[in-house]
């Protein structure tokens, strides 16, 4: 199967004509037209309902889609890996709905400075989800939080030891965690994430005892809802880099609770230049808690 025919394929796909895909592909509408017949000859079906205007993929076509995506990012990528040319093609990043998902698009931007032909994507699901992605060539990295079951055929790269902080209402007289959150109402972050089992373990250890006045799924509602006096949380560094002046803030935990975050890659991928160059911008990002990857120790995936 030609890379040249894919690229056409996704062209077709993408720019809904073959006049389009013709201009997009540097190819004249002929060649496009030739190039199609040859792939589903190759693949011994038609691929697209041509009794449409404009045309549109038939199931056949919309099930090679993806296919036709991957090897030609697999091509290109290898391709650049060995001729040293300019990195390019696309390069799809997953993450999980993190308050560290603030970072990416920082960091994405310093990417595409680095490498200007690079084209990115960013996907948005869950850990399980990123992982498979990862494992199967869907996505070239995914950020997540420490995780315990990445399979072997993965290397995960924590680029931030993230403490978590008490925060409470602008004016709140300074004392300590626990008296913070036994004297005001708690604003509890309650989800399925790991992060929220991590914030109630610690607090059932510590004996602090809370008295929720609300309950919120993601930590970009929690915020707002201390800074304009509705009560107190507990939130990782990263929800309080930009607003910290809003807010007081106390280390949560004796010693004080961290999490690590971090990339996971396929060990076998191609596009590791990228990722450590992604890896770098991320550490950082966040700084003064960034790990660089040749602080990393204990990694149980590494």
């Amino acid at each position: 199967m030609d890379t040249r025919q894919l690229k056409t394929f996704i062209a077709i796909a993408e720019h809904g004509t073959f006049a389009k895909a013709a201009d997009a592909v540097g190819l004249t509408p002929s060649a496009v037209s030739q190039q199609i017949q040859a792939l589903e000859v190759e693949v011994r079906a038609e691929l697209f309902d041509r009794t449409t205007r404009p045309i549109t993929l038939n199931g056949h076509g919309l099930r090679l889609l993806e296919t036709a995506r991957n090897l030609v990012r697999s091509a290109d990528d290898v391709i650049d890996a060995i001729s040293g040319r300019a990195i390019g093609g696309t390069f799809i990043i997953g993450s999980v709905r993190s308050s560290a998902l603030s970072l990416l698009p920082r960091a994405i931007v310093a990417l595409k400075k680095d490498y200007p032909e690079l084209r990115i994507k960013l996907h948005v699901a869950n850990s399980d989800e990123l992982l498979a992605d990862v494992v199967s060539g869907r996505l070239d990295c995914a950020m997540v939080a420490e995780y315990s079951n990445i399979p072997d055929t993965l290397r995960w790269s924590p680029f931030i030891n993230e403490p978590l902080l008490v925060i409470a209402p602008k004016g709140t007289p300074r004392m300590s965690a626990e008296e913070i959150l036994s004297e005001l109402p708690y604003v509890r972050f309650n989800s399925k994430f790991r992060l929220a089992q991590l914030i109630e373990t610690e607090l059932a250890k510590s004996g602090s005892v809370a008295t929720p006045i609300a309950e919120i799924d993601t930590i970009a509602s929690v915020v707002p809802c201390v800074i304009h006096g509705l009560g107190a949380s507990i939130i990782p560094w990263i929800a309080l880099k930009e607003v910290e002046d809003q807010v007081l803030s106390v280390p949560f935990g004796n010693p004080q609770v961290h999490r690590h975050i971090g990339l996971i890659e396929r060990r076998s991928g191609t596009r590791a230049t990228v990722i450590d160059r992604l890896h770098m911008h991320l550490v950082d990002l966040s700084d003064p808690y960034g790990m660089r990857r040749e602080s990393i120790h204990g990694n149980p995936t590494s």
